[in-house]
């Protein structure tokens, strides 16, 4: 196997790991900034941002295995792949089940719409770099 195919995977995977968490971070530091997107205020608002955000961490778990080796932990790296298009298609729905007259929480929804599609083509790409590979026997 052609060890760029790996780093490239770690590369893409790197990415949307890197979004993810720094998405995260911000709900849980910075959680008062958004809750008037999700049409939340107060302190319940800042309890539901804050919990997304480790929502999203706990999410990034498989994302870590697969960016450590997406050869050896291809599982994590599948993992990853059908959790972003459980997101993609839980955040679809959602959004069709709003009226239109919930503008700004709609706005805020296809956001994450479009970073999970991005992300699912980005994992995506990295799993099929990484398809066909074998795990090279351990020289130690």
């Amino acid at each position: 196997m052609n060890p760029s195919r790996a780093w490239l995977a770690r590369l893409l995977i790197g990415l949307v790991f890197a979004w993810n968490v720094q998405a995260a971070l911000i709900f849980i530091f910075n959680p008062g900034a958004y809750v008037s997107g999700y049409e939340l205020s107060g302190a319940p608002g800042e309890a539901v941002m804050c919990g997304f955000g480790v929502l999203f961490l706990m999410w990034n778990v498989p994302y870590a295995a697969a960016l450590w080796n997406p050869i050896r932990h291809r599982l994590a790296l599948t993992l990853a792949l059908v959790m972003q298009l459980v997101g993609l298609a839980g955040e679809s729905f959602i959004l069709s089940t709003l009226g239109a007259n919930h503008v700004i929480l709609r706005a805020s929804i296809l956001r994450f719409i479009l970073f999970d599609a991005a992300g699912l083509v980005l994992l995506a790409m990295a799993a099929w770099l990484v398809k066909d590979t074998v795990q090279p026997a351990s020289t130690s």
